[in-house]
């Protein structure tokens, strides 16, 4: 069961679920607490598009506007609406004349990451997968994963900085 309430307060009106069991209920406007017991319900309802309706009726009876209500479509029509007419990322890109898979790699290449992850966590990979890596070899592997020669090597300076990497005769080690 749905019910349109009214604030007290800031005279607000919102849907309140199943108002018999609930033993207080929040304004969503001025967050004052009311009893449910108190709260004056001006339209109850089973359904609660039907009770989504009888508090947008009354909203634009408020504001003086009932003849552009009367004319707007119901709620659960322009919801069943909006789900039909949407138009998948895949579907827009092949109607501007642009490839779907190129568009996607160039949003990779740009971004700076191998799949879903970073350049550091690529980098990282290397430290933990290979055998005694070297410089040379974490390069190779970042550059085999999408990460840039030059912005690998930096990354790795980096991260012996910062003290999460230690570097012993040319070979490194995630610590």
């Amino acid at each position: 069961m749905y019910a349109v309430v009214g604030c007290s307060e800031c005279h607000a009106l919102w849907l309140l679920a199943d108002p018999e069991t609930a033993e207080t209920a929040t304004c969503p406007r001025c967050r004052h607490r009311h009893r449910t017991a108190s709260l004056k319900r001006f339209y109850t309802a089973t359904d609660r598009d039907e009770a989504r309706e009888a508090r947008a009726a009354m909203l634009a009876e408020r504001a003086d506007a009932t003849d552009v209500f009367a004319a707007t479509p119901h709620a659960a029509d322009m919801d069943a609406a909006a789900d039909e007419a949407v138009v998948d990322d895949d579907e827009y890109l092949d109607a501007a004349g642009i490839d779907a898979d190129a568009a996607e790699a160039a949003g990779e290449r740009a971004t700076g990451t191998a799949g879903n992850r970073s350049r550091p966590a690529v980098v990282r990979d290397a430290l933990r997968t290979l055998d005694a890596p070297d410089e040379a070899a974490v390069v190779a592997y970042a550059a085999d994963h999408g990460v840039p020669a030059d912005a690998a090597a930096d990354l790795l300076d980096r991260l012996v900085c910062r003290g999460e990497v230690s570097e012993s005769d040319g070979t490194y080690r995630l610590l």
